[in-house]
């Protein structure tokens, strides 16, 4: 995958922090940790955006749009 060389300004306690994950070997080095440290927001991100599309979905409306059209057919359908 490709890379960009980025600058980024953080507070030194928190880079603190940071080089003592790398010294204990929890990252290889900052880069490592800062890009997964993004990826892991951006996926959290993704993830609480579609909880909350979710939840605006009338279930009851779900639910008759999903059993639209079944009719006879669910009483061939096995038990679960």
């Amino acid at each position: 995958m490709a890379t960009a060389k980025v600058a980024v300004t953080i507070e030194e306690t928190t880079l603190t922090e940071l080089d003592r994950l790398v010294r204990e070997a929890v990252f290889p080095n900052r880069s490592r940790a800062i890009q997964q440290a993004v990826q892991e927001k951006l996926d959290r991100m993704k993830r609480s955006r579609l909880a909350s599309e979710c939840s605006k979905l009338d279930p009851a409306f779900e639910q008759a749009l999903a059993e639209e059209g079944m009719g006879e057919e669910i009483g061939q359908w096995p038990p679960y």
